[in-house]
């Protein structure tokens, strides 16, 4: 059936096009917001965050989206081992001296004056490779311990460990979650999921306990009067901030948290500053908004007649969700905080430039719906 995909297809669903624009203009419309004090007082101009997010975050996105929707997204199947190879390459390449370390993280990669973090590119590279590999000629693999299993256990492995080194534990999460999802999608045994989670769980267990600041956030989430100006500052910034914006906020630009008191206000915190300014209304449209729109690309892979394709619409929707919904949860209390950032919102051009180019793909597969 997938051959009989033409390649110039027809309209793209138009809801996932507007849901990401609305998404993209709002989140350039709070991080201006957010940032103003924040670029005055590091960097002597207020607009100094939104002119970043715009030349390296929405130009290279823009351009990433303009090419994923023209290019036919079946190509991507040919070249999945060299996309995740090059991306694990950049991964390593963090651990060498081209590697550039900004707030304790050494998760950034630096080529002349550009300056990414490739832990973003795997959200493209890592779920093209495993749609690619579940849907290939071999029939039933994603059932078998040996054939399907073992390679998707060690590969995911390999991935976990480096991006745990940098550390980037929160990306290992969202990454293995979508990977579980899609590999469940094919027609894995469910005995094998439970298999992986269960090894998660005792993995990410003995982590928090052998790394210290990792436990420390745990015991701030169960007791957030624990070092309130310490380990807990954050989190109780963030809840206090989150919180005063009441039923429809102080209204834009009006928060006063985000002026020096709330850590990461333009990244990991900037939803707080949204439910500060916009309220409770403005935080819970923002949050329906993610819902509907992993539901919707969720949809589209329902009924879609390529499996290829729908493996790449499941695995994309479950990053795009469960990353926001982390990011929300940890912000208003429900979660640990996690330091990842709120898809299409938060400051950090790799981030954007990413997701944008994923909604891109999103676009070309669904033109062959």
């Amino acid at each position: 059936m997938a051959s009989k995909l033409g390649k110039k297809g027809h309209s793209p669903d138009y809801v996932i096009l507007s849901l990401i624009f609305i998404l993209v203009i709002f989140g350039l419309v709070m991080l201006a917001s957010a940032s103003s004090e924040l670029g005055k007082k590091n960097f002597n101009d207020t607009y100094y965050y939104i002119k970043h997010q715009l030349l390296y975050g929405l130009s290279f996105g823009i351009l990433g989206f303009f090419l994923a929707s023209k290019l036919y997204y079946r190509y991507y199947q040919k070249f999945a081992v060299v996309l995740l190879l090059l991306s694990l390459g950049a991964l390593v390449l963090v651990f060498t001296s081209f590697g550039h370390t900004a707030g304790g993280a050494g998760r950034w990669l630096k080529l002349g004056p550009i300056i990414f973090q490739p832990a973003e590119l795997l959200k493209l590279t890592y779920i093209i490779y495993l749609a690619a590999w579940l849907s290939n000629s071999r029939k039933g693999r994603e059932g078998n311990f040996f054939e399907g299993f073992m390679p998707f256990l060690i590969i995911t492995g390999l991935i976990g460990g480096l991006l745990v080194l940098q550390p980037a534990t929160s990306t290992v999460v969202i990454l293995v979650s979508a990977g579980l999802g899609t590999y469940f999608l094919s027609g894995a045994k469910l005995k094998f999921i439970a298999l992986v989670g269960l090894l998660g769980i005792a993995g990410f267990a003995l982590l928090i306990y052998l790394t210290p600041y990792r436990l420390a956030r745990i015991e701030v989430f169960f007791n957030r009067d624990q070092d309130i100006e310490g380990n807990g500052h954050q989190i109780n910034e963030a809840l206090i901030t989150l919180g005063s914006g009441g039923l429809w906020g102080s209204g834009y630009g009006q928060s006063t948290s985000k002026f020096g008191r709330l850590p990461a206000s333009v990244n990991d915190s900037i939803f707080a500053v949204i439910g500060s300014e916009l309220g409770f209304v403005g935080a819970g449209t923002l949050v329906v908004l993610f819902a509907f729109l992993s539901l919707r690309i969720l949809w589209l892979a329902k009924d879609f007649r390529d499996h290829f394709g729908q493996l790449v619409l499941v695995g994309f929707a479950i990053i795009i969700g469960l990353q926001a919904f982390v990011n929300m949860a940890a912000i208003s209390g429900l979660l640990p905080l996690t330091g990842i950032p709120l898809p299409f919102i938060s400051f950090g051009g790799t981030a954007l430039a990413v997701f944008l180019t994923m909604g891109g793909i999103i676009n070309n597969i669904s033109k062959h719906s």
